[in-house]
C-alpha cells in the first residue's frame, strides 16, 4: 500500500520508516491520503472514507497506534471510524534480561519495540542487575552479556522513534547474587545477594550504577528495584549495628538512595513489597494483606518524590486489587501497578493464569483510576522459554488499555495483525504445564513440562506425582497441536517448531521412569530390553536434535553468554541418557543383581496440586545436594 501523510510528521518519519519495513507499506507522495491530527488529550480517532483518511491522537504512541488500526481495516474495509479513549497514560513491558542469563541481543528488543508500536505500548523496562557496563568495575556483569553504553542508546533512539519510553530498572539493595559473588565487592556486601546499608562505600556505589545506566537514556524515570530484601541486617550489618528491624533499615537506606536521585534530577521508583512486610502491619510476613492498617510510622518514612510499584501476578479477584490499590494510596506516593505474563517457570506460558489475573488486575486499576502499568516478564531459572511466546500477553495489556471494557474478538483480530500469530494457536501453549491433575487455568503455577524434561530417568524425584495421569498421551496430543500450528503463525512459528520438539520428547519421556520401574519390577526383561535399545535410544536422538533447534534458537534471540547453563542440562540429561541404558545392560547380562535406584520407593513431591511447582532446575535432577 502506497501512503501520503498530511502534517507534520518530522518527530515520526524515522518511526513511520521503520513499521512501513515490517508492516508493507510505502510513503509516496502519490499515495492514499492520510491527514495526521496532533491534538493533547484527544481520543484516537482513525477515520478512512474512499479519497482520504485522517488520525487524531494525542501521544505518538496514540499514532503509531492509529496507523496499526488504519492498515488493518484497509485490509477488510473501503470505509471505516474507529474511536478508542486511552485507559492509561503509560502501559508497557518489563523485560528480565539478568536472572535468567539470558540477555536480548539488539534486534530482538528492536523487533519487541516495532510490535509494541503497532499494539499502542509505549513503556519499555528492561531489568538489569548486572547487565550493563559500568566503567572501572570489570567483575561487574563479567561473563553476562552485559550491554555497553552505545547499545543502551541505540535502544532508546530506536524506542523513542515509535513513542516509546525507556525506563531502566536496576536494584540498588538485594538481588545482587550476581555481583556481591566477586570479591571485588567485599567492601559494599552485606551478605550473598544484599548491599550493605550504611557503608558510605555502598552509596558511592550505587551513585555510579545509577548515573552509568540513566545516561543513555532520555527518560529522567528510574526503577530502583528494592525488593525482596529477605536477610536485611542479619548479615554483616547486625554486627556493625546492632540487631534492628527491616523497616528501620529500609527508611535509612531509601533515604540514601533518593539523595542520589534528587541530585542528578531523577524520578524514582521502587517495588513496594518490603513497606508491607514489616511488623508495623497486621499482615506480616506476606506481599500484600488487603486487610492491613497502613500506621503513620511508614506514611512518613517513605521519601517525597519516591513512587511505589505494587506487583502481584497470580491473584485473580478484582476486589483483592481495588483494595491494595487504595492501601497504596494511603501511603501518599504516586502508584504504578505490575502484573506477569507467566513465562518464567520453563519452557511454556501458563496463560491461563495470565489472563485471568491480568484482567482482574487491569479492571481494578481502571477502577481505580491507575494511569501507569505494566507486564512483567522474568526469566528465573535458565530461561528455557523464549520471549516472543509471550506475545499474546502483550497484546492483551494493549486491547485494555483502550478500551474500558476488554473486547476479546478484537484482541484476536489485532494480534494476528500485530504479529502474525494465531490466538488459538498462543494459547494452546498452556498446555505445556496445564496438564491432567492441574486445577483449571493452572492457578498453581505447577510446571511439569519442566522437571519432567529434566530428571533423573532412574531415580525421578516426580514419578509418583503423576501416576496414572497418562501424561505421554497428553504430550502427545500437545506435540500435534504445537505442530498443527506450524504455517499460520507467520515469522514466528519457529516458537512451534520448538515446542512440538518439547512435547514429543515428553511423550516419550514423561511416564518413561515409572514403566522402567514396573518393567523391573515385574522382572521383565523383554520390556527392559526394548527400553534400553529402542525407546532410550530414540530418545537420545530426540534431545540432541532439540538441543541443537534450541540453541540456534537462543542465539537468534539472545547474546551469547547464558547459553552455557541450558548446553549443561542438556549434556546432564543426555548423560543420564547414556547411564540408564548402561544400568539395565548391566542388569540384564547379570553384572549386577540389581538396579538400586530402582529399589527406593517413590514417594509424592509435596505441593498444593498433586503436580508441584518448581523454581529451581538444581531441585529436579537428584535429591543430593547439586550445588555448595
Amino acid at each position: 500500500m502506497k501512503i501520503q501523510f498530511s502534517g507534520d510528521v518530522s518527530h515520526l518519519e524515522q518511526g513511520i520508516k521503520w513499521i512501513s519495513e515490517k508492516y508493507n507499506f510505502t510513503v509516496e507522495q502519490d499515495g492514499f491520503l492520510l491527514h495526521l491530527n496532533n491534538i493533547h488529550n484527544s481520543k484516537l480517532k482513525v477515520v478512512k472514507t474512499k479519497t482520504d483518511a485522517s488520525i487524531t491522537y494525542s501521544d505518538n504512541i496514540h499514532f503509531f497506534r492509529g496507523l496499526g488500526l488504519f492498515l488493518e481495516e484497509c485490509q477488510e474495509k473501503e470505509q471505516f471510524e474507529i474511536v478508542e479513549e486511552p485507559q492509561f497514560t503509560n502501559n508497557g513491558l518489563f523485560f528480565d534480561v539478568s536472572q535468567g542469563n539470558a540477555v536480548m541481543n539488539l534486534d530482538t528488543i528492536k523487533e519487541i519495540l516495532t510490535r509494541m508500536s503497532m499494539m499502542g505500548l509505549n513503556w519499555f523496562l528492561p531489568y538489569m542487575e548486572d547487565s550493563f557496563t559500568v566503567e572501572s568495575e570489570p567483575f561487574f556483569g563479567y561473563m553476562r552479556g552485559k550491554y555497553t553504553y552505545e547499545d543502551l542508546k541505540e535502544i532508546d533512539d530506536y524506542a523513542h522513534a515509535l513513542g516509546i519510553e525507556v525506563i531502566p530498572v536496576i536494584q540498588t539493595l538485594a538481588h545482587m547474587q550476581e555481583v556481591m559473588k566477586w570479591p571485588a565487592f567485599n567492601e559494599v556486601r552485606e551478605d550473598e545477594a544484599t548491599l550493605l546499608v550504611g557503608e558510605p562505600k555502598t552509596y558511592d556505589f550505587i551513585e555510579r550504577l545509577i548515573t552509568t545506566v540513566t545516561s543513555p537514556f532520555r527518560s529522567k524515570r528510574i526503577h530502583l528495584g528494592l525488593d525482596e530484601a529477605w536477610r536485611l541486617g542479619l548479615g554483616e550489618y547486625l554486627p556493625r549495628n546492632g540487631l534492628k528491624s527491616k523497616f528501620e533499615i529500609m527508611t535509612e537506606h531509601v533515604n540514601h538512595v533518593i539523595k542520589i536521585t534528587e541530585r542528578h534530577g531523577l524520578v524514582p521508583l521502587m517495588f513496594s513489597d518490603m513497606y508491607f512486610r514489616t511488623p508495623q502491619l497486621a499482615g506480616y510476613g506476606n506481599n500484600y494483606d488487603p486487610g492491613a492498617e497502613i500506621p503513620e510510622e511508614i506514611v512518613k518514612a517513605i521519601p517525597d518524590g519516591m513512587q511505589m510499584n505494587f506487583w502481584e501476578y497470580n491473584r485473580d479477584d478484582v476486589p483483592f486489587y481495588e483494595a491494595i490499590i487504595d492501601k497504596h494510596a494511603a501511603l501518599g506516593s504516586h502508584t504504578v501497578v505490575a502484573g506477569g505474563l507467566q513465562n518464567w517457570l520453563g519452557f511454556g506460558v501458563n496463560y491461563g493464569l495470565a489472563f485471568r489475573a491480568s484482567n482482574a488486575l487491569l479492571e481494578g486499576c481502571k477502577i481505580k483510576g491507575i494511569k501507569e502499568v505494566f507486564a512483567t516478564h522474568w526469566g528465573d531459572d535458565g530461561t528455557e522459554n523464549n520471549i516472543f511466546s509471550a506475545m499474546l500477553g502483550w497484546q492483551l495489556y494493549a486491547e485494555h488499555g483502550y478500551a474500558k471494557v476488554l473486547d476479546e474478538e478484537k484482541l484476536k483480530k489485532r494480534f494476528k495483525f500485530c504479529t502474525g500469530g494465531n490466538y488459538d494457536d498462543y494459547m494452546a501453549i498452556k498446555y505445556l504445564d496445564e496438564v491432567p491433575g492441574t486445577s483449571p487455568d493452572n492457578p498453581n503455577m505447577c510446571n511439569p513440562s519442566k522437571y519432567l524434561l529434566w530428571q533423573n530417568l532412574l531415580s525421578g524425584l516426580f514419578d509418583k506425582n503423576i501416576e496414572g495421569l497418562n501424561l505421554n498421551q497428553h504430550y502427545a496430543k500437545t506435540a500435534e497441536r504445537m505442530r498443527d500450528a506450524i504455517g499460520r503463525n507467520g515469522e514466528f512459528d519457529h516458537i512451534f517448531v520448538l515446542l512440538d520438539k518439547v512435547c514429543t520428547i515428553l511423550s516419550i519421556k514423561a511416564e518413561l521412569g515409572i514403566q522402567i520401574t514396573n518393567a523391573y519390577k515385574c522382572q521383565d526383561s523383554d520390556e527392559l530390553h526394548r527400553i534400553a535399545k529402542s525407546t532410550l535410544a530414540h530418545l537420545e536422538e530426540l534431545v540432541k536434535d532439540l538441543r541443537l533447534y534450541h540453541r540456534d534458537f537462543w542465539y537468534k534471540t539472545n547474546k551469547p553468554l547464558g547459553w552455557e547453563i541450558l548446553d549443561l542440562r542438556y549434556g546432564a540429561l543426555l548423560a543420564n541418557i547414556d547411564t540408564t541404558i548402561a544400568r539395565i545392560e548391566s542388569y540384564l547380562a547379570g553384572n549386577i543383581t540389581m538396579i538400586e535406584e530402582l529399589e527406593e520407593k517413590r514417594l509424592a513431591y509435596p505441593f498444593t496440586d498433586n503436580l508441584p511447582m518448581i523454581t529451581s532446575y538444581s531441585r529436579i535432577p537428584s535429591a543430593s545436594r547439586m550445588f555448595q
